[in-house]
């Protein structure tokens, strides 16, 4: 006699499994239809968030954000061991000349403050001669005739002579600075803008990119109004803005620290030149000191701010630059104290600015192979910057 147990005579015995089976495919099946959907909504939201980030900036942000900075890193690894700078040649078309320089009115012509004294020719870093116009100050921004912002053009070192890195000279005497907040990076209500507001826009002279991600990838911290978006870090390198606009360059607690007078702090890596130097260890520090992303050594778009002993404020943007060639670069412009910003073509962004009465200004990228449109700014921002105004 069967018991309830026995199975109905050639009916295989796995079709008795088939409904829980089923049930478990289901499950499995919807989980992952929901995952899809979720993922595809949170990426759908991050392809079209405001301003003009490129897709694949996007793309990799996002995937910082939600646990795959492992992959994104060793994806963009990849990409920039298998596409390196090439060596030798000569720019196309040679040394730029800035668009939108403009002239200087007469020194006696002029009233008011006549600022800090005109900055020395950049000496060559490519060795052998100069390159008409290589190295040579181009005003581009002035307040009341006189030049508010500078700018100039070279090569960045003897293997990558084909590539030209720009430098930006501010006059602090002209123009004041502002830390202004991404609505990502730090996120966030502040009183400062996350764009170039049409209030703004007569006025602005400059900007360019902060630091690196404030998720940990800065080693170091940020404060802006009064309040403290990420802990500051001792000894981390610090772009201080003082409440009178005036900049200044050092290590946090030792060059730099808190006061009345700072109105913003945004800390990024350790100092790149000090004293004058460049450090030491920009070959050697690895990534506790230059961070993980792609390498200290890689030749790519980087970026830098330091200040003069004149007390001038100056960035420096450009391609085919490792951490040593950009430090070079600022002491060659007269940096005594400065850092390194951010890096890759996708956050790599110097443009300075001339006034419309009829619109928008309108923006000037700093060197021919900046890839982020000089219109960026007008546009809400993802990450942190720089905004510099003039002061008339």
């Amino acid at each position: 006699m069967s018991t309830s147990t026995e199975l109905e005579p050639g009916v295989p015995s796995r079709r008795r499994r088939r409904p829980w089976v089923r049930r478990v495919r289901r499950t499995v099946l919807v989980l992952v239809l929901v995952f899809l959907v979720a993922v595809g909504w949170s990426v759908t939201g991050a392809l079209t968030a405001p301003g003009t980030d490129s897709v694949a900036a996007r793309l990799a942000e996002w995937g910082r954000d939600h646990g795959l900075g492992g992959v994104v890193t060793w994806l963009e690894k990849q990409q920039y061991e298998h596409d390196q700078p090439p060596v030798g040649g000569l720019p196309a078309g040679g040394i730029p000349v800035a668009p939108g320089a403009v002239p200087v009115a007469p020194a006696p012509a002029a009233k008011g403050p006549h600022g800090l004294p005109a900055p020395a020719p950049i000496t060559s870093l490519a060795g052998g001669a100069l390159l008409p116009g290589e190295g040579q100050w181009q005003t581009v921004v002035t307040d009341h005739g006189l030049p508010a912002v500078r700018v100039a053009s070279l090569r960045p070192d003897r293997q990558h002579t084909s590539f030209v890195a720009g430098v930006m000279w501010l006059d602090p005497t002209f123009v004041t600075g502002r830390l202004q907040p991404g609505f990502q990076d730090p996120g966030g209500t502040w009183h400062a803008a996350d764009e170039i507001t049409p209030a703004l826009g007569h006025s602005v002279a400059a900007a360019f990119n902060a630091g690196f991600r404030l998720n940990g990838a800065s080693h170091g911290g940020y404060y802006s109004e009064g309040r403290t978006a990420v802990p500051l870090v001792d000894g981390a390198a610090s772009l201080v803005l003082r409440t009178d606009g005036t900049a200044d360059v050092g290590a946090w607690n030792r060059e730099v620290r808190m006061g009345p007078a700072v109105a913003s702090v945004r800390q990024n890596l350790v100092m790149l030149v000090d004293g004058g130097q460049v450090n030491p260890t920009c070959a050697t520090g690895g990534t506790a000191e230059w961070g993980s992303t792609i390498g200290q050594a890689a030749y790519i778009h980087r970026s830098a701010f330091g200040v003069t002993a004149d007390g001038a404020e100056v960035y420096v943007g450009g391609p085919a630059l490792s951490v040593c060639t950009l430090g070079e670069i600022l002491k060659a412009a007269g940096v005594v104290r400065g850092m390194e910003l951010d890096i890759n073509p996708a956050w790599v962004s110097g443009t300075y600015f001339h006034d419309s009465p009829t619109g928008p200004p309108k923006g000037f990228s700093l060197f021919p192979a900046e890839q982020v449109p000089p219109d960026h700014y007008l546009h809400p921002a993802s990450r942190d910057w720089f905004g510099w105004y003039l002061r008339g």
